[in-house]
């Protein structure tokens, strides 16, 4: 099978490319720099820099959790704020009567 990354390289797969699965992340690597997936995916040339990688998947996991902590504040912002109004209608309600 003949597979063309960008104008660098060509290259001739034993592998089918139709059995392979191609993960979101890699379409990321690929659109952000052809040559780097060429050589991880096709290649497989390990990165130099896994302390930086790994920096980089926990500072992801972090964002993950604040942004999981924030759903849920806001939901029970949300929350009070119609418990609020609740019993401000049921205040004016017996203040009119």
């Amino acid at each position: 099978m003949k597979v063309v990354c960008s104008s660098f390289c060509i290259h001739h797969s034993a592998v089918a490319m139709s059995e392979r699965i191609i993960r979101a992340s890699e379409i990321n690597q690929y659109v952000y720099c052809a040559k780097a997936w060429w050589l991880g995916a096709i290649e497989g040339v390990k990165p130099t820099n896994i302390r930086e990688l790994e920096s980089g998947s926990l500072a992801h996991a972090r964002h993950g959790r604040t942004v999981i902590v924030a759903g849920w504040a806001q939901r029970a912002a949300i929350g009070f704020l119609l418990i609020g109004a609740v019993f401000a209608i049921i205040w004016f309600a017996g203040e009119v009567a």
